[in-house]
C-alpha cells in the first residue's frame, strides 16, 4: 500500500500532509480519491504503458463520462497527484527546519524524506522522472521541475542559515553543494524507477550519506568561499 493510499487508513497509519483529520474517519474513499488511487496503481503496475482514460475508467469501475465529472482532463489528474507530492513533502520539510538540530542533520532528513516518500509511492514517483508526462501539457513537466527547484532552494537555505543558528558558516559554495545533494537524490530516484521499483532508493543510503557528509561538511578545514547568488 502506498502512502497515497494511506489517506484512507486510520489515523495511526503513515502520516499524511494534506488530510490530517478530514479523511481519517472516512469509511471509504471518495470517487475522486478512487480515481487518483487507480491512476497511481496503474503507474506502478504498468511501467511504460500508455495511460488512457478508457483504461483508467475500467480500473476504477466507472464510465469515462464519470471520470470527466471529477476531472476535466487526464492532465488535471496528474496535476492532483503532483499537488499531493508537493503538499506532503513541503509540509514535512517545514517541520524539519524547526525540529532538526544542525545543518547536516536537516539536509540529511530532507533528502531521506524525499527518498522514503518515493519508496512508499512507486507509481507516483514515475511522475517525478517525467516518464508518464510525455505527450502531456508542458505545464505538468514545468511543475515537476519547479518542485525539485524548491527542494534545492530548501537545501541551500539550510546551508546559508548556519551562522544564524549558531553554527560556523558553511565552508563552500552553497549553490554547488545543494545542487550536488539533490543530484544524488534524483539519481537514486531514477535508478528506482528504471529498475521497475526493485532497487529501493533508501538501500545503503546511510553509508552513502556518510560519504557525502565527510566531503561536504568540512568546517574549519578551508577558508569559506563567497556564495553565489
Amino acid at each position: 500500500m502506498s502512502e497515497f493510499d494511506s489517506q484512507q487508513q486510520p489515523s495511526n497509519a503513515a502520516p499524511d500532509a494534506r488530510t490530517a483529520t478530514a479523511t481519517a474517519t472516512a469509511k471509504k474513499p471518495s470517487r475522486k480519491q478512487q480515481i487518483l488511487q487507480s491512476l497511481a496503481a496503474i503507474l506502478e503496475q504498468s511501467p511504460g504503458a500508455r495511460i488512457t482514460t478508457a483504461g483508467l475508467a475500467q480500473h476504477v469501475g466507472v464510465s469515462e463520462a464519470a471520470l470527466y465529472r471529477h476531472f476535466p482532463s487526464k492532465a488535471k489528474m496528474f496535476e492532483a497527484l503532483i499537488e499531493f507530492i508537493e503538499d506532503t513533502l513541503f509540509s514535512r520539510i517545514s517541520q524539519i527546519h524547526t525540529e532538526a538540530s544542525t545543518a547536516e542533520v536537516r539536509c540529511e532528513k530532507v533528502l531521506r524524506l524525499v527518498l522514503t516518500f518515493c519508496e512508499k509511492n512507486p507509481g507516483i514517483t514515475r511522475i517525478l522522472t517525467g516518464d508518464p508526462l510525455a505527450g502531456e501539457t508542458d505545464r505538468l513537466r514545468q511543475r515537476v521541475t519547479q518542485l525539485f527547484d524548491r527542494i534545492e532552494t530548501q537545501l541551500r537555505q539550510i546551508l546559508r542559515e548556519m551562522p544564524m543558528r549558531g553554527e560556523p558558516a558553511f565552508p563552500g559554495d552553497t549553490v554547488i553543494v545543494a545542487n550536488l545533494m539533490l543530484s544524488v537524490t534524483e539519481g537514486r530516484i531514477s535508478q528506482y524507477v528504471r529498475s521497475d521499483f526493485s532497487r529501493l532508493p533508501t538501500t545503503e543510503w546511510d553509508a552513502q550519506w556518510q560519504t557525502l557528509q565527510s566531503g561536504l561538511f568540512r568546517q574549519g578545514k578551508e577558508e569559506p568561499s563567497a556564495d553565489r547568488e
